[in-house]
């Protein structure tokens, strides 16, 4: 390094400019340091001895107990929901302006003759009864795509993630069950950026804007 200075000087760098470029380098590798300290590596099941990673369940835990303004969250399938939700719920009843927006999805199973209302009236009363533990219910979404009743493909609502205050998401394989908070082999990562919080937020409500994801009545 100080041959590397010396030779820079010789080539016409003087002290002031050599200072300068050692700045620009050091605040380049405090940047890198910081954006690394922001992304977090989240993990269910089992792990190794020298492991460095959060569990699930600490995790989705923290950011629904520290959520102040907003939360949302998508995902596939919800089993022992009021386990599950239980911190969420006892802050969205804890904070009356703590807007709480699920993302879930509602599908028709292959030749279920049912209508969409019927089946939807069914989601929200078990999920009031059997899902969400709290007083005041969460606004909850649905993919309409995923109860059509024509043979062939049909899409889904398979995204999980979480995303508080815009400032924390969180994004994962878990869904909010037990198993895959607790015991599946699941990887995450959690990041600390209003811009990618933002952006994924609204990629929801934009969906909602244009009807492509509806709210089931009932609840929230």
């Amino acid at each position: 390094m100080a041959q590397a200075l010396s030779d820079a000087e010789k080539d016409g760098f003087g002290p002031a400019s050599l200072a300068a470029l050692l700045q620009v380098i050091a605040d380049e590798r405090s940047s890198q340091r910081e954006a690394s300290d922001r992304i977090e590596l989240v993990w269910s099941g089992p792990e190794t001895v020298a492991a460095t990673t959060r569990d699930t369940s600490v995790v989705v835990n923290d950011l629904f107990r520290r959520a102040r303004r907003s939360v949302v969250l998508s995902g596939y399938a919800i089993h022992q929901g009021k386990q599950v939700f239980r911190h969420l719920a006892a802050n969205a009843d804890m904070q009356p302006d703590l807007r709480v927006r699920m993302f879930c999805n509602v599908q028709r199973n292959p030749g279920d003759p049912r209508t969409d209302n019927e089946l939807l009236r069914g989601f929200a009363e078990r999920f009031r009864n059997e899902q969400w533990p709290g007083q005041r219910l969460p606004e909850v979404y649905y993919d309409p795509r995923a109860l059509s009743l024509a043979s062939g493909p049909r899409a889904c609502l398979h995204a999980k993630c979480v995303i508080v205050d815009e400032e924390l998401a969180f994004v994962t394989s878990a869904n909010f069950t037990e198993a895959a908070q607790e015991r599946n082999i699941e990887a995450g990562v959690l990041v600390q950026s209003t811009l990618l919080a933002r952006s994924l937020a609204s990629q929801f409500e934009r969906l909602v804007d244009v009807g492509a994801l509806r709210r089931i009545a009932g609840l929230g």
